[in-house]
């Protein structure tokens, strides 16, 4: 009895670090990872977190900010995806994952992104930042500088790639992961490379698989990128989209790629079961008219915006909350699209979304004319 019960305990002992991450900061789902984060694609709102500001090594998930600063190049017609880049030195000497590019050798833009995006390699995504930037040097100063300007406070890149044999301080978190995921998927183009499976560069010779499993076996995935080295462990941040709900999910440290996949999964599932996106749409019977003080019009029906979507909790739709702020009277003159007033959605107290409501069109104030004609109109009638 007293060996059973010995063996009773030591097992029991075994399970608990396995329940932790369950429990993790109020976490809904199991993940086994060291961190971990939920957040909502289209407006930033946070669903689950786990250790989300811990700093650690992000790995391959490090070419989210690389891809990201090659999606802002090709937008602002600094470089085209037809574009032609000569591998370097420095590009064709990376280890780890590659396309076992050749000093001297020639690739598109077009095809450089695809072997980033699709196999995480190394030496395309080497070459495509010195070709944005001049340098290595130079392109990972600009993944520093964006990664400020994004407000991801607890990351610092010292390469492009995520290698990290020789790195000491190329950190960052789960969070900070979520919002240069966020900005990524903005750009509509990324996803032809990040959706895609299977495909092949140098006229079919060099085969691309996708090291990010979710996109073939998971319902409406979308991206994004995988991670593993030693140091980081297995991560992943993935992105999937579901009747207009956009999710990203970033598990970090995992200990093998199982663990990670079904990680993601788990908060994916959980935020589609449990969340909808839609767009409010405003109560036009709250919108009075603004009286316009000295204007050429007496009066201005202000102008209803398109209001931008919210997440919500599925089921509490009608639960929504409307509150306007509108002046009653504004003095001419009026600009076009000058501000009368907001809407303000809400629910449980929580802002969903703040829409201003404006002016549709230019007031110019009274001139002398206008006054005199108003007057001897009023004097006719009597």
């Amino acid at each position: 009895m007293r060996k059973f019960v010995s063996v009773f305990l030591c097992i029991l002992m075994l399970c608990i670090p396995l329940c932790v991450f369950a429990g993790a900061e109020g976490m809904p789902v199991e993940v086994r990872a060291k961190s971990a984060v939920l957040m909502d694609g289209t407006t930033g709102k946070v669903l689950m977190k786990m250790n989300e500001h811990e700093k650690l090594y992000p790995a391959s998930v490090t070419k989210i900010m690389s891809l990201l600063l090659v999606m802002e190049a090709l937008d602002g017609n600094k470089i085209r995806l037809t574009d032609i880049v000569t591998t370097s030195p420095v590009a064709a000497s990376k280890g780890g994952s590659q396309i076992w590019l050749k000093e001297g050798e020639t690739m598109s833009v077009d095809e450089l992104l695809k072997a980033t995006a699709v196999y995480s390699a190394n030496d395309a995504c080497t070459a495509l930042g010195e070709y944005i930037a001049g340098s290595d040097e130079g392109f990972v100063q600009m993944m520093n500088d964006r990664a400020a300007e994004l407000g991801m406070k607890n990351t610092h890149f010292e390469n492009c790639t995520g290698l990290d044999d020789d790195a000491e301080n190329h950190l960052t978190t789960a969070y900070d992961i979520a919002i240069m995921s966020r900005e990524l998927m903005k750009h509509e183009l990324i996803k032809d490379y990040t959706t895609i499976w299977m495909d092949s560069l140098r006229n079919g010779q060099t085969e691309l698989v996708n090291t990010n499993k979710l996109i073939r076996f998971y319902n409406g995935a979308t991206g994004l990128k995988t991670g593993t080295t030693n140091k980081a462990g297995c991560c992943v941040s993935a992105t999937a989209t579901r009747d207009g709900t956009s999710l990203i999910a970033v598990v970090m440290g995992s200990d093998n790629s199982s663990d990670r996949f079904e990680g993601a999964k788990a908060m994916l599932n959980w935020g589609f079961a449990n969340y909808t996106t839609l767009a409010p749409q405003i109560d036009k019977s709250l919108i009075a008219d603004v009286n316009v003080i000295m204007g050429e019009e007496r009066t201005l029906t202000p102008q209803i915006p398109s209001a931008t979507s919210v997440l919500v909790p599925k089921g509490r739709e009608g639960e929504i909350v409307q509150n306007v702020e509108l002046t009653t009277a504004v003095e001419a003159p009026v600009e076009s699209n000058q501000t009368l007033g907001t809407v303000t959605v809400s629910l449980d107290g929580e802002v969903l979304g703040k829409y201003n409501l404006t002016a549709p069109h230019y007031v110019d104030r009274l001139s002398f004319m206008t006054v005199f004609c108003r007057l001897l109109s009023v004097l006719c009638k009597k």
